[in-house]
Parts: C-alpha cells; sequence; structure tokens
C-alpha cells in the first residue's frame, strides 16, 4: 500500500504529468523539454531524476546527448493502479476511449 501512496505522491506535481504528456509522443532530452514547459533545465533534470528513478522514464546516449522516453510498460501499470480505485464502475473501459469515465465531475 505504501507503495502505491508514494508513487500518487511522485505523480502529484503538474510539471511531471506534463512531462510524461510530452514524452508520450516522442524521446526528448532536457533542452527539448524545458524549452517545451518554459522551465529551466535543472528543473527538468530534478523531474525527469524521480520519474526514471520511478521507473516511468528511460534514457538513451545519442552522441553527446541524452534523450528520454517513456517507459510504456510502467505507465500501464500506473494505469491498472488507477483502474483499481475508480468507482465509476468502467473497468478500465475508458482507458482508450476519447470520453471520460461516466462519474467525471461536468464543468
Amino acid at each position: 500500500m505504501k507503495e502505491a501512496a508514494e508513487f500518487f505522491k511522485l505523480l502529484s506535481v503538474d510539471k511531471r504529468i506534463d512531462i510524461i504528456e510530452l514524452l508520450k509522443k516522442e524521446a526528448m532530452s532536457v533542452n527539448a523539454i524545458a524549452e517545451a514547459l518554459g522551465i529551466t533545465q535543472s528543473a527538468v533534470s530534478q523531474h525527469l531524476r524521480v520519474l526514471k528513478s520511478a521507473g516511468l522514464v528511460k534514457d538513451e546516449r545519442r552522441g553527446y546527448w541524452i534523450f528520454y522516453e517513456l517507459n510504456r510498460e510502467a505507465l500501464e501499470e500506473c494505469r491498472k493502479r488507477l483502474n483499481r480505485i475508480c468507482t465509476c464502475g468502467c473497468g478500465g473501459a475508458q482507458a482508450n476511449a476519447k470520453t471520460p469515465c461516466s462519474s467525471a465531475k461536468k464543468e
């Protein structure tokens, strides 16, 4: 149980979610992520360190640059954890749908 709580705690930072969203599209360098999010390279590096230690992000050296990409298997495990606590009754059926779960609040 503590492991799941720690996991959700590390995802409680908006910029980390933003980084995950960027990396869903393509592998990126720290510089590219920093530019896309409008934050410092140092801040990006710190967030990537946390995401990498949790196993959500992998890195690969390409020449002088290190590119970061999502660990899709780990992200799938995250989705499964969230589905276990979802109360809408969808059982995760909405995971690939474009619409939110039926219990999601309307704005």
